[in-house]
């Protein structure tokens, strides 16, 4: 029976992904460019994006929906590295993190943190609060819902490995989770206040207290699923 060789890719994202050229720019690259320009603070303007990529202004609409949709996906690629990042920093240690804090815990309120010190972020809620409330904090751009998903995947693992002990019901935490490091990262907004980690690190220490640690040479110890 003859080998068969690798597998074609047929389709413009597989070509890109396999690493050939792509001829023209496409939706992607419409994203990544956004993206830096969010993170350097400046506003991401329509207009500009598709003179920059050589498109015309109804082409990148087709690409991405429209600029809250854009925006919105900017959000939550930058929060969804985030927390998998920090989840990949303490997973399987097996103890509490710094302070007390369960790592579940410790997590959000990097996160928190995280968000709080980006340039990019700060400068979209200093010059476009009203939108970045309603992308943010209400069900118009999906990621809210993304990111109490994403919470809800993060507790059960915890409390899976025996690293949480849940203060409060686990059904009802994601939720509340997410609408503390909302109301943290967005207080300046909604009192004037300057945003405060420390104050939801102490709340959200509370409601993630940290289960015992695993016998040492246990699956959980280990950082097994």
């Amino acid at each position: 029976m003859a080998e068969r060789g690798p597998r074609r890719a047929t389709t413009p994202l597989q070509r890109q992904l396999a690493g050939a050229a792509a001829a023209r720019p496409t939706a992607l690259d419409a994203f990544r460019h956004a993206r830096r320009t969010f993170l350097a603070g400046d506003r991401v303007d329509m207009q500009a994006l598709a003179r920059v990529l050589g498109v015309d202004r109804a082409t990148l609409y087709r690409w991405v929906g429209s600029r809250d949709k854009l925006l919105a996906e900017i959000l939550w690629s930058l929060i969804d590295r985030t927390i998998r990042g920090l989840r990949k920093a303490h997973d399987g240690t097996g103890a509490p993190a710094a302070g007390g804090q369960s790592p579940a815990a410790a997590i959000i309120t990097a996160a928190v943190r995280a968000v709080i010190a980006n340039t990019g972020m700060q400068a979209f809620l200093d010059r476009e609060g009203d939108l970045a409330l309603r992308l943010l904090t209400t069900r118009a751009s999906g990621f809210e819902s993304r990111l109490t998903a994403l919470i809800g995947e993060l507790l059960a693992a915890e409390a899976a490995a025996g690293r949480l002990r849940p203060a409060v019901p686990m059904d009802d935490l994601p939720y509340v989770l997410v609408r503390i490091m909302e109301s943290c990262i967005c207080l300046p907004l909604i009192t004037g206040e300057l945003p405060d980690a420390g104050r939801a690190a102490r709340v959200i220490s509370a409601l993630l207290p940290p289960g015992a640690p695993p016998p040492p040479g246990s699956l959980a110890g280990a950082g097994a699923a």
